[in-house]
């Protein structure tokens, strides 16, 4: 049906009494009974029932705040790129906020909605490090799709470092520094885990 107040030809601040007037106006213009003709008749009793539910919306004080508030809404997310991006929008003040269960959950949904996106596997594995298991394959994931980033391959030194997996963080250091050799997190990083220069 699309908006109320277009549909009534009045803006969102119209009064209750601009709201009836409108309403009128087109009531009159719009009746089904000043159509003879059949098909016309039908176009118009829908056109009818169209502006109707409009004024009933907007002329009770109550449905007309709800539908404001609906209309200040912003869309759902439709497409799979817009659902990983919500996802992965409202995963960052979780994991800002500490929440990181939440927050894998939603970086989850964001990996699954757009796959090749390595940022997004990225975070998911930085957040899976502050829980049980599960961020090695996440990060080892987000330096598959995207070789070039170091932080993901900083963040897997980190966590295979964690395993016991010295080697193989060792590896993952080493490709750190060699993008991003200027780092100075990355060189906190080797000297915290004691994995010194490769």
């Amino acid at each position: 049906m699309g908006d109320y107040y277009e549909r009534l030809g009045v803006g969102p601040a119209a009064s209750a009494g601009e709201i009836r007037q409108a309403y009128l106006r087109l009531a009159r213009e719009k009746h089904p009974d000043r159509f003879p003709d059949a098909a016309q008749k039908q176009s118009a009793q829908s056109e009818f029932q169209e502006i109707t539910t409009a004024f009933n919306t907007l002329s009770n004080p109550r449905r007309r705040q709800e539908y404001d508030e609906q209309r200040q809404r912003p869309p759902a997310p439709r497409t799979p790129e817009e659902q990983g991006k919500d996802a992965f929008a409202r995963a960052q003040p979780l994991l800002q906020a500490g929440q990181f269960e939440e927050a894998v959950a939603l970086l989850r949904a964001a990996v699954h909605h757009l796959p090749g996106e390595a940022s997004y596997h990225a975070a998911l594995g930085r957040a899976l490090s502050h829980l049980p298991a599960g961020a090695r394959d996440a990060l080892e994931r987000a330096t598959q799709i995207d070789p070039q980033d170091a932080a993901a391959y900083a963040d897997l030194a980190w966590v295979l470092s964690a395993q016991g997996l010295h080697l193989r963080a060792q590896k993952a250091l080493a490709a750190a520094r060699r993008l991003a050799p200027r780092d100075p997190r990355i060189a906190r990083l080797a000297a915290e885990l004691g994995l010194g220069r490769s």
